[in-house]
């Protein structure tokens, strides 16, 4: 953890906080913080601060906080995302919240099984800790919005123009397609990275997707696991955002 966050609940009026869970054992175990010590925290979708150390045992660890400084500028990412297999996603969902995603949107694809929907990977209560967990890592409190779509085209015909609004949308495909580095995209406008699923988005969901405002981009020719695409397309568009 390199930032550690709490809920608002956790947080007192005198800025103190009593941690007993994972974080006081990092505390205790990973950083080796002795009372005085100082630590970055961060309060969920809120402002960033430090907190020093008043009190540590093997129960329990007491913050005196500080949180005065905003949260880290919101990326414009928006990631409509091929819902990949549940052990992808599993792995998927701390790596979206380091790298500063503003909200995820899980839909379904020609070559998406139908029971990927069915895992428990899917659930708030489940992947809301690895999203937090992401933060922790990157040092950010922003919590994605994450949103699961069951059906492609109704979304992108009914409700796509209101969630995306004036964004600039790019979907990724290996074939047919301009390279990114070739397509102007603005650092200071909010964008959608559509990426489909491992065996690709199909001929129709392409043609859907463009008519909808998308263009489509490669990322060059190789065929990459979700994982891998996701992360590595990621980067490029914050590299490019950061410019």
């Amino acid at each position: 953890m390199n930032r550690i966050l709490l809920a608002s609940d956790e947080l007192h009026e005198d800025g103190r906080a009593v941690l007993q869970d994972l974080r006081a054992r990092h505390i205790r175990k990973v950083l080796g913080s002795q009372p005085g010590d100082t630590l970055r925290v961060g309060l969920l979708d809120g402002p960033r601060g430090m907190a020093t150390v008043i009190a540590i045992d093997r129960e329990a660890v007491s913050l005196c906080c500080r949180v005065d400084q905003p949260p880290l500028t919101p990326s414009g990412i928006t990631l409509l995302l091929a819902l990949p297999r549940p052990k992808v996603l599993h792995r998927l969902w701390a790596p979206l919240a380091s790298l500063g995603v503003d909200r995820i949107v899980l839909t379904n694809a020609e070559k998406v099984e139908r029971n990927y929907f069915d895992t428990h990977w899917l659930e708030p209560a489940v992947y809301r800790h690895l999203l937090i967990e992401g933060l922790a890592q990157s040092g950010d409190t922003r919590v994605p919005e994450v949103r699961v779509c069951r059906r492609l085209k109704p979304f992108i015909e009914d409700e796509s123009a209101i969630c995306f609004g004036d964004a600039s949308r790019l979907v990724f495909h290996p074939h047919g397609a301009a390279p990114l580095a070739e397509y102007p995209v603005s650092p200071e406008h909010p964008v959608v990275v559509a990426i489909g699923p491992e065996g690709g988005w199909s001929d129709y969901e392409i043609d859907l997707l463009c008519r909808h405002g998308f263009a489509c981009v490669s990322f060059g020719l190789r065929t990459l696991r979700t994982d891998t695409a996701v992360q590595a397309i990621l980067g490029a568009m914050l590299l490019i955002r950061d410019r």
